[in-house]
């Protein structure tokens, strides 16, 4: 069997026994896809056949990406995805070792991510206006974003019975489909119960049921595409930075909760990180903030 079939065996074992996101699929398949295609290309063939998936190809896969530029965090994704489909094709038999374990990855630069300061989000969460019924709803998905901390995957994934209105909790499908409990503050539970209303009333006159929380003008679930178009649309109303993302909610959740004293364990199952490290980048943004306000207020910096 070729390595564009196992390929699609692999893609199914991700999504069906893995419990791996839609996304993260995608992302598999997209990597993978632009491996093979070089490889295939590299050998004049017209498909890879497991004695083409070698060492000494895959580095030329590598070389390859290097010479056209690409990013160093691109690079490193892609050599990772060979390495589980490596792995793949060795428990099934496939190959008898995995020729990606061999090779090593760029080692990225640490990268800080964007935050929106407290003064930022606060001028950005008064940007939608209350009346409208979109408008609404669009404030309680900023508030609910920044107040839990939430991938923009989760806010739209969110169904009513997810809320716990009196407590202000929520039940969370993170990556992988794990539940998390993440929670909402007093402002973002009084955006979702002015929402809530409006969302039924919407539903009645189009004669619709659903258990999704945020919705489209025609009842349906709203998309992550849809949602990042609506932050753009306050982001400019509010004159701020367009490189802001609905994933720059979550950061800036992160920063400010660290920024404020919280634990950092805390943080991190708030955020829903497997790993410490995942959230340790987000005390090197404070700890810069620091050393930047030192630089230019103390007379024996310099």
């Amino acid at each position: 069997m070729n390595l564009e079939a196992k390929l699609a065996e692999f893609l199914q074992h991700l999504g069906l026994e893995m419990n791996s996101s839609p996304q993260t699929v995608k992302s598999y398949r997209e990597d993978l896809a632009q491996c093979l295609h070089f490889i295939r290309d590299h050998a004049r063939k017209s498909s890879v056949e497991p004695r083409d998936w070698n060492t000494r190809s895959l580095r030329a896969f590598v070389a390859w990406m290097h010479e056209q530029g690409y990013a160093k965090t691109t690079i490193a994704r892609r050599l990772a995805a060979t390495r589980t489909f490596g792995k793949f094709l060795r428990r099934d038999g496939t190959l008898d070792t995995n020729p990606a374990e061999a090779l090593r990855g760029p080692r990225p630069g640490r990268t800080l991510p964007h935050f929106l300061t407290v003064a930022d989000m606060k001028k950005l969460l008064a940007t939608p206006d209350a009346n409208p019924v979109f408008g609404r709803r669009d404030r309680a998905i900023l508030e609910s974003l920044y107040s839990a901390g939430l991938r923009v995957s989760e806010v739209v994934g969110l169904d009513l019975d997810d809320l716990d209105r009196s407590d202000g909790v929520l039940v969370v499908r993170g990556k992988g489909k794990k539940e998390r409990i993440a929670l909402l503050g007093d402002a973002a539970l009084r955006a979702v119960e002015a929402w809530l209303p409006e969302r039924a009333a919407l539903l009645a006159g189009l004669g619709r049921e659903t258990d999704a929380v945020f919705l489209n003008k025609n009842g349906g679930r709203l998309t992550t595409r849809s949602v990042g178009r609506m932050l753009e649309r306050y982001l400019a109303l509010a004159g701020l930075d367009p490189r802001t993302s609905p994933h720059t909610l979550r950061h800036s959740f992160a920063t400010h909760m660290l920024d404020a004293g919280a634990d950092i364990r805390g943080v991190q199952e708030l955020l829903g990180h497997k790993s410490l490290a995942t959230t340790q980048v987000y005390t090197h943004v404070t700890t810069q903030r620091l050393q930047d306000g030192y630089q230019k207020a103390h007379p024996r910096a310099h």
